[in-house]
C-alpha cells in the first residue's frame, strides 16, 4: 500500500467514524440558584467541556422516580487565546479559540418546602444508567412559613487549597443558600492594583479558571443555591458592553431590577428581604463601569428598599455587593456608596450589608449618618474567601474574639476617581478586624439574626445578634 493510499484510507475512516460516546462527555460544575421566589423557583446550571446535543434535566421528589426530560438552554462563550495569559501553558495543538458551554434550566411552579432530586444529561448520556457515583443531586425549596435557617457568605474565592477548605466549612453549616460576594473565579488574575477588571489592555485573563472554579464548587453549589453578586473581576470586557457577557453565560440570577440588568436583583427568603447591587457602578478607583446604569440602580434601590420595608412578611433587610461601603482595609471604601446608598440604608433601616473586595474580615458597629450609633446598619466585609489576603490600612491591629486590641487608630481610605491616591479618615466604628480566611454564617430564628464569623478551621472569631 502506497503512502498516498494510506492517507486516503485514514481520511475515509475519519470521515465515517462515529461521534465520541456521550459517556465521555460528562456534565461538570453543577451549580444551582433560586429565582425571585425561592418557594417555587430554582435554576439548575452546569458546564460541558465539549458541545453536546439534547442537554436536559430530570427532577423527582423521590430518588429514582425521575420525570420527563426538561430541555436546557445552551449559552456558549468564545474566548480567543490571544486575549489570555494563563498561569499554565496553553497546549500547542489545543483549540483556538476556546469554547465553553453552559447549560441552564429554569424550574417554576415547584412545591414549597420540598426536597427535589435531579440529574443532568444529554443525548447518549443517561445519568440514571451511567453507574457513575454522584449523578443524583438535590435541593430544597423555601417553606411558606418561617422556620429557623442559616445562610452563608464570602467573596474573593477563586480556586485553590483555602477556597476548597471554605467550601467544606460552608457545607458543614447546611445553609439554605450562599451569597457569593463577587470576584468569583479570579479569571482576571492580575492587572492594575485595585483596578483589575474592565481594562483589557492591562488585565491578565485565563478563561479556564472558570472551569476550575465550577469543578471545585460543585461539592456544595450543586445542592446549595449559589447567589452571586458582581465584582470588579467579573468585568470581562472581551465579551460584551460592560463586560458582563461572561457572567450572563455562566449564571442565571433573578436580575429583576429592569430589563437587561445584570447582577442587580431583589428576592425574599422567609422573613429576609435580600438585594444584590452592582458595586462597579459606584467604584471610584476602577472607573470601567462607574455610573454605567446612569442612575437607574439608585432609583431602583430606593423603590426596592421601600417595598421590602413595607412588606409585612419581611423583618430583616440584607444588602449584598462586592465593594465596601465602610472598611478600614488597604483596599479602601467607596465614598459614592457612602454618599448615595448609605442614606437609603439609614432611611429604610437596612439591618446588614455584606461585601468582599477587601480580602479580610471586618465588622462595624451599627452605623447611621456615617457614625457609630446604638441603632443602624451593620457592615461586614467577608473577603477572606480563598485568595491572597490584604492588610488593614496603616497597619491597624487585628481585633477579634478573645484577641481584642484597642491600640492603634483604624483609618478608612477612599480612593479618588481613577487614582491610587485617597482621602483618609480616622474612624471609631471598626469593631472587629481579622486578617485570615473564613466564612460568615447567619442564623435566622424568628426576629433574631445571629451572625457568626468562622475561621478556616471553624473556630469562632466573631459573633453578634441583631434583633427586630
Amino acid at each position: 500500500m502506497t503512502e498516498t493510499t494510506r492517507r486516503s484510507l485514514f481520511k475515509l475512516l475519519s470521515a465515517t467514524a462515529k461521534a465520541p460516546d456521550g459517556l465521555r462527555i460528562r456534565p461538570v460544575g453543577r451549580h444551582i440558584a433560586f429565582g425571585a421566589n425561592p418557594e417555587k423557583q430554582v435554576v439548575i446550571s452546569w458546564q460541558q467541556l465539549e458541545k453536546v446535543n439534547g442537554p436536559y434535566v430530570r427532577i423527582a421528589t423521590e430518588a429514582g422516580s425521575f420525570g420527563a426530560k426538561i430541555s436546557a438552554e445552551l449559552r456558549t462563550l468564545k474566548s480567543e487565546i490571544g486575549w489570555q495569559e494563563g498561569d499554565h501553558s496553553f497546549p500547542p495543538h489545543g483549540p483556538n479559540p476556546m469554547y465553553q458551554y453552559y447549560l441552564h434550566v429554569k424550574l417554576d411552579n415547584l412545591k414549597p418546602d420540598t426536597t427535589y432530586f435531579y440529574v443532568v444529561g444529554h443525548d447518549n448520556y443517561d445519568p440514571t444508567t451511567s453507574q457513575r457515583r454522584g449523578e443524583v443531586a438535590q435541593f430544597r425549596t423555601a417553606p411558606t412559613v418561617n422556620t429557623p435557617f442559616t445562610f452563608t457568605a464570602f467573596g474573593d474565592q477563586g480556586y485553590g487549597y483555602n477556597a476548597r477548605k471554605l467550601n467544606s466549612l460552608t457545607a458543614d453549616q447546611n445553609p439554605a443558600f450562599h451569597l457569593a460576594l463577587g470576584n468569583l473565579s479570579y479569571a482576571i488574575h492580575s492587572g492594575t492594583k485595585n483596578a483589575e477588571g474592565g481594562h483589557p489592555d492591562t488585565d491578565k485573563y485565563d478563561a479556564a479558571r472558570w472551569n476550575s472554579l465550577f469543578a471545585q464548587n460543585e461539592l456544595v453549589a450543586a445542592t446549595t443555591p449559589w447567589m452571586i453578586t458582581l465584582g470588579n473581576r467579573e468585568m470581562e470586557e472581551w465579551y460584551s458592553p460592560n463586560g458582563y457577557g461572561g457572567v450572563k453565560a455562566r449564571f442565571t440570577m433573578p436580575d429583576n431590577a429592569w430589563s437587561g440588568s445584570t447582577g442587580i436583583y431583589a428576592w425574599r427568603y422567609q422573613n429576609i428581604g435580600l438585594i444584590s447591587l452592582d458595586g462597579n457602578d459606584i467604584c471610584s478607583r476602577n472607573i470601567a463601569n462607574l455610573d454605567h446604569t446612569k442612575g437607574k440602580q439608585l432609583t431602583w434601590l430606593e423603590k426596592q428598599l421601600a417595598d421590602h420595608r413595607s412588606n409585612p412578611k419581611i423583618d430583616f433587610i440584607v444588602v449584598y455587593l462586592h465593594h465596601a461601603t465602610y472598611s478600614t482595609s488597604d483596599g479602601g471604601a467607596e465614598s459614592i456608596a457612602q454618599q448615595k446608598w448609605a442614606p437609603l440604608f439609614d432611611k429604610y433601616q437596612v439591618d446588614l450589608v455584606l461585601n468582599a473586595h477587601n480580602r479580610v474580615y471586618e465588622r462595624t458597629d451599627p452605623i447611621k449618618a456615617g457614625k457609630s450609633a446604638k441603632t443602624g446598619t451593620t457592615y461586614i466585609t467577608a473577603g477572606g474567601g480563598g485568595q491572597a489576603l490584604d492588610k488593614f490600612y496603616k497597619d491597624a491591629p487585628e481585633s477579634y474574639l478573645d484577641h481584642e486590641n484597642n491600640s492603634g487608630t483604624p483609618t478608612m481610605r477612599c480612593f479618588k476617581k481613577n487614582s491610587d491616591k485617597s482621602t483618609d479618615t480616622k474612624v471609631t466604628w471598626s469593631r472587629v478586624r481579622y486578617r485570615g480566611y473564613g466564612i460568615t454564617a447567619v442564623d435566622v430564628t424568628g426576629k433574631t439574626m445571629k451572625i457568626r464569623a468562622l475561621d478556616e478551621d471553624g473556630a469562632l472569631i466573631d459573633e453578634i445578634t441583631l434583633r427586630r
